[in-house]
């Protein structure tokens, strides 16, 4: 936006109702107006650089939807909006598609409708610049050196197929146990990649009911089932232009693995309810704990969708075969620590490093992570012992029976540590627990369980 305010262009061949318009926006003493007769004179001055275009469709030079296109041409940033007496709907659509950010009809709303709109339009173009400039921070913060911690062999060959993940938008497939660091990964490709500055949308497959989760992947519309008051769009829309990471994406049932196929074919979707196709353009990266070849020779994951979702694939190692790199991981965990709680920085003794490098960690990074941040709030001096490095109790306390807890939050207590163990998982926390998933699912619902 300008500094001298917002910029609006007027665009409208009837005097009239060109001067109203005028009227209605100068009373914004924000609104920088300029009016114009035809679409020509709007088009020599678009070098001005406005911010929002009021575009009459019924121009007498040049139709509407020229003017719509050479604007859109120049500069794909202005923000144009179609004023038209017409009502019918293929136009608007047409319209819409072209670029337009929407179609107002010339009625006795038209003035409550166009000041609504462009405040909107305003309020959005503050908080994208918000996020602009948080995503300059986070492609810092996720630069594969800051984020993916680590010297040995195994990592070294992890970063070269990063590298050449960033330089084009092929899918990737993380594979690596639960706590590996999978969505570090992907947050750190999307980051390093030209998509950068469009949004990173991370959807965990395996936390969403099998009955919300095409709504929740492709959204709805208004009215399409009882409780859909409003149109929502899916996370595929908001990914649009950047990065959708689909995570567990094994869990995911048949019915809706033959959606997503067709998603990732077409490049487009339909929500739930609706008619109108929506065109989608979001890269994917996807991972899973599973070993996706063996899911589909058991029949469980489709043939089709392996190959789609295959792409670039990344097999992360267990921190157990990483060597060094744990020592590594626990001296940046425990500045971290200590710098984020106002303590003096700690050191690690050789005791408490030989501890370490000889046990398997089941849990993985999350696990060491766990682990020396409680060994820092047990230490007695600035140096962590062996002592200090407790392996079975990385979490809340598992001899809690002397709490005195009803049985309904041991239950939940119980719950709550498996998913933490197993990354949200609710199918597999299910199995391990030999319970239903729809009672997890309801647990979550009623709070009486929190996702971390």
């Amino acid at each position: 936006m300008s500094k001298n305010g917002v910029k609006v262009f007027v665009v409208e061949d009837d005097p009239m109702y060109r001067k109203m318009l005028e009227y209605i926006l100068q009373m914004n003493p924000d609104f920088d107006v300029h009016c114009f007769e035809n679409g020509r004179d709007c088009l020599d001055k678009l070098h001005l650089k406005p911010d929002v275009i009021t575009l009459d469709y019924s121009l007498p030079d040049i139709t509407g939807q020229d003017v719509l296109k050479r604007i859109k041409a120049t500069d794909p940033s202005i923000t144009v909006l179609i004023l038209s007496g017409q009502t019918d709907v293929a136009t608007a659509v047409g319209l819409l598609r072209m670029g337009a950010y929407d179609y107002i009809t010339k009625d006795d709303e038209t003035k409550d409708k166009l000041l609504n709109t462009i405040h909107h339009i305003l309020n959005n173009k503050d908080l994208s610049q918000q996020v602009d400039s948080l995503r300059e921070e986070l492609g810092k913060k996720y630069d594969f050196e800051n984020a993916i911690i680590g010297k040995s062999g195994p990592m070294v060959k992890i970063f070269k197929l990063m590298e050449k993940a960033v330089k084009t938008d092929i899918t990737v497939s993380v594979y690596g146990e639960t706590g590996t660091g999978k969505e570090m990964v992907a947050k750190a490709v999307h980051y390093s990649s030209k998509r950068k500055k469009a949004p990173f949308v991370a959807v965990n497959v395996a936390a969403i009911p099998n009955e919300l989760i095409e709504s929740e992947l492709f959204g709805h519309e208004k009215g399409a089932f009882t409780g859909a008051n409003t149109r929502r769009i899916g996370k595929f829309e908001e990914a649009n232009g950047g990065t959708i990471f689909l995570d567990e994406i094994g869990e995911m049932d048949s019915n809706m693995q033959a959606k997503i196929l067709r998603v990732l074919q077409e490049r487009e979707l339909v929500r739930i309810g609706g008619n109108q196709t929506v065109k989608v353009n979001a890269r994917v990266i996807c991972a899973t704990h599973r070993d996706l070849k063996d899911e589909v020779e058991k029949g469980s994951f489709r043939e089709d969708l392996y190959y789609r979702l295959l792409g670039l694939p990344i097999q992360l190692p267990p921190l157990r075969d990483r060597g060094n790199d744990i020592l590594i991981l626990a001296k940046h965990f425990v500045d971290a620590f200590c710098h984020d709680n106002g303590m003096p920085k700690m050191t690690i003794s050789n005791e408490a490093q030989k501890k370490m490098l000889e046990y398997p960690w089941p849990g993985n990074v999350r696990e060491l992570k766990a682990v020396i941040e409680l060994a820092a709030v047990l230490a007695n001096e600035e140096t962590i012992e062996g002592a200090d490095i407790s392996f079975h109790n990385t979490g809340k306390s598992t001899d809690f029976l002397m709490e005195e807890l009803t049985l309904k939050e041991y239950t939940s207590r119980i719950i709550s540590h498996f998913l933490h163990k197993f990354d949200n998982n609710v199918v597999e926390v299910a199995k391990k627990l030999d319970m239903g998933k729809s009672t997890i699912y309801r647990m979550i619902k009623n709070g009486e369980i929190s996702l971390d």
